[in-house]
């Protein structure tokens, strides 16, 4: 075989296999995230069962198993929640948890920006969107961005936006930039689109890029979306 074919069947592998990586890469973390939560429930039970049953026990103490069973109790858990929060007794009691961890200092700044970002991650503004484009990490560059909140300088009275910019292909982690408000370029993408677009590394791609940030949003108004 000449080095050409073998470096043309190496690098169409590489290209064919990289989705599939990426793939198995974002839903191992999310499984393993979801394992982390069930495993101390397993974990309990498992040494409830040791007293009962200590055959079956040890039996389900395999590494693999304790896994999917951490997993499935998560799911319970989740499914268990959701069903919760819509009912009326569902919501008063997520309402006296978030009234109990209101009243803790530390806890009370994390639990209520993280529910006040989930919240807004979840909406689906009508007008102009909340996915944007910031010019990051340097000028001419420009990296995929949400819109969190607005803020106005004390003395200039220039308005600015909160953008949190996620990492690719973990959207999880990233970098918030708080940036004017006419340098973001706002963009007809949906948050699902852009999304997809961050965990496949750029590989699904909207149709269509907006102009350049320059453009930006301009005026003074502030859109209904951003807020």
């Amino acid at each position: 075989m000449r080095p050409l074919h073998l470096q043309r069947y190496l690098i169409t592998g590489l290209l064919t296999i990289i989705p599939l990586w990426v793939t198995v890469t974002v839903f191992g973390f999310v499984l393993r995230l979801l394992a982390g939560i069930g495993a101390p429930v397993v974990e309990g039970a498992l040494r409830a069962l040791h007293g009962v049953a200590p055959g079956w026990a040890a039996r389900l103490e395999q590494g693999w198993v304790n896994s999917i069973l951490a997993l499935v109790a998560t799911l319970l858990l989740l499914y268990l929640v959701g069903w919760l929060a819509n009912r009326v007794l569902g919501r008063q009691i997520l309402n006296r948890f978030d009234a109990l961890m209101e009243r803790i200092p530390m806890v009370r700044t994390i639990y209520d920006g993280t529910k006040k970002l989930t919240a807004i991650m979840q909406k689906k503004p009508a007008g102009t969107q909340r996915v944007v484009l910031v010019e990051f990490p340097q000028p001419g560059m420009r990296a995929i961005g949400f819109v969190t909140s607005t803020l106005r300088e004390r003395e200039t009275g220039r308005e600015m936006v909160a953008v949190f910019v996620p990492t690719t292909p973990n959207p999880t982690g990233g970098y918030l930039e708080i940036v004017p408000l006419d340098h973001v370029t706002p963009t007809d993408w949906t948050v699902d689109q852009a999304m997809a677009f961050i965990i496949s590394g750029g590989a699904a791609a909207p149709d269509n890029l907006p102009p350049s940030a320059s453009g930006g949003l301009r005026g003074g108004a502030i859109p209904h979306a951003m807020l």
